[in-house]
């Protein structure tokens, strides 16, 4: 099969937010997507994008993504947080999933970051053994962290 993976392009957000939706499907929370084209847009295109993202393209359609953005670590320095990296279900298998992950390791590097981390649900084994695999060390003492708008509303009430 073959495929390519280049810089997402403006016109591109449409087929990624159709993956970022497929994502959410997966991971059992298909009405979590909040998120519009317009927003990718904006957010990712503008003066200060506030991300960069990579697609896997097979004849022209864009079959998987990875989208990253720039964090700072109070032990390492720079570093780059990768948010979502999916491959649509009918492409698995084919290589693509590890060239994204290949193009987000080369622009940490370009970038000189000291780490690249992300998130990986528990039960996701085919994910985790990919990361493994590739060299990932996939720290299970951790527990992820959040506040939710609902949350952030809710914390700062009580000021």
């Amino acid at each position: 099969m073959t495929f390519s993976i280049r810089t997402a392009q403006k016109k591109d957000m449409p087929q990624v937010l159709e993956l970022i939706q497929e994502l959410a499907v997966y991971e059992k929370e298909p009405d979590a997507v909040e998120i519009a084209v317009s927003d990718l847009e904006h957010y990712g295109f503008g003066l200060q994008p506030a991300f960069h993202c990579f697609v896997a393209e097979i004849n022209n359609s864009i079959v998987g993504m990875a989208l990253v953005y720039k964090r700072f670590s109070t032990w390492k320095g720079q570093a780059l947080h990768l948010e979502d990296l999916i491959v649509k279900q009918n492409s698995r298998g084919n290589g693509l999933g590890k060239a994204l992950l290949d193009e987000v390791v080369k622009y940490g590097k370009k970038l000189g970051v000291k780490r690249i981390c992300w998130e990986v649900l528990d039960w996701n084994e085919p994910a985790i053994t990919f990361y493994e695999k590739n060299g990932a060390n996939v720290m299970r003492d951790w527990d992820v962290v959040q506040l939710d708008e609902s949350g952030i509303e809710n914390y700062l009430s009580k000021l």
